[in-house]
């Protein structure tokens, strides 16, 4: 599964937003899969409790065995967790229902924020890049996702509410920089779920980008049937349907994560 050279560096990227509903997987598995056809090696860690990341890349619950609650609780070394998608270099540490547990188990746990980055350390250098779906709660969890992550990319839906609770997690990535992880950076901020028809949508798009500036990405993911439909099938909506508006929006986020990951001049909104 680990044949052939190894990438020269491993960027950790943690998908979050503590509201559900914002197509923050359905944004993690198919940046996955566009990242993985940019010729990338990625891995997605499931760590939601409700396992939809690994549901949505097609692992049956019989194949779950192993998986990422194990590893939060030391019973055993990610890379025992990973399988194969059916995407050609991406893989998956799948999730299982056990881990709606570990918020409880981690309390008592030595080492309870970093076990998830001590987990990773054995499997930086395996991949190009490793994203994390956070479940949609500021837990236990998500605190063990940004304490492991190098940077955080947040998908917003365009609601009324959106940036009150963008607001939170902010607050929430400068409290674990200070005292937990100070290299953790926004990677960026990615509009979901967007509807051009409807004016709100319009409205909070100008008002995430007048208080963000440039961590807002260029690329605005569109409300999409197709989208919706791929998870039931088990495959990210880039195998369900390339040509769909939906699969095209991620090519072209992905296309922009790369570009801004080359980029040597820093973002002066990405400062938390």
């Amino acid at each position: 599964m680990h044949d052939g050279p190894a990438p020269a560096a491993t960027r950790i990227i943690a998908v979050a937003n503590q509201k559900g509903g914002v197509g923050k997987t359905t944004t993690a598995i198919n940046l996955a899969t566009a990242l993985a056809a940019c010729h990338k090696r990625v891995l997605v860690i499931d760590l939601d409790p409700q396992g939809n990341a690994s549901t949505g890349l097609g692992i049956t619950a019989e194949r779950r065995s192993h998986n990422i609650y194990q590893v939060i609780v030391g019973a055993a070394p990610l890379g025992a967790t990973v399988l194969e998608t059916r995407v050609p270099g991406m893989f998956v540490a799948p999730s299982d229902v056990d881990l709606s547990a570990a918020e409880l188990e981690l309390i008592d746990l030595p080492r309870r924020e970093f076990r998830l980055r001590d987990a990773l350390q054995g499997q930086r250098g395996l991949y190009d890049y490793i994203l994390i779906d956070c479940p949609p709660a500021l837990g236990l969890l998500t605190l063990n996702a940004l304490v492991a992550a190098d940077a955080v990319l947040v998908p917003l839906q365009a609601e009324f509410y959106a940036l009150e609770g963008l607001s939170h997690l902010m607050r929430t990535i400068r409290r674990v920089k200070r005292a937990l992880n100070p290299d953790l950076e926004i990677q960026g901020i990615v509009l979901t779920m967007f509807d051009r028809r409807n004016n709100l949508c319009d409205q909070v798009a100008r008002d995430v980008r007048a208080h963000m500036g440039a961590a807002v990405y260029d690329t605005i993911i569109p409300r999409n049937v197709r989208v919706s439909e791929a998870p039931s099938h088990g495959k990210p909506v880039l195998l369900y349907d390339m040509g769909c508006a939906g699969a095209q929006a991620y090519i072209r986020l992905a296309r922009e994560v790369l570009r801004r990951e080359q980029s040597p001049e820093p973002v002066p909104a990405l400062a938390v």
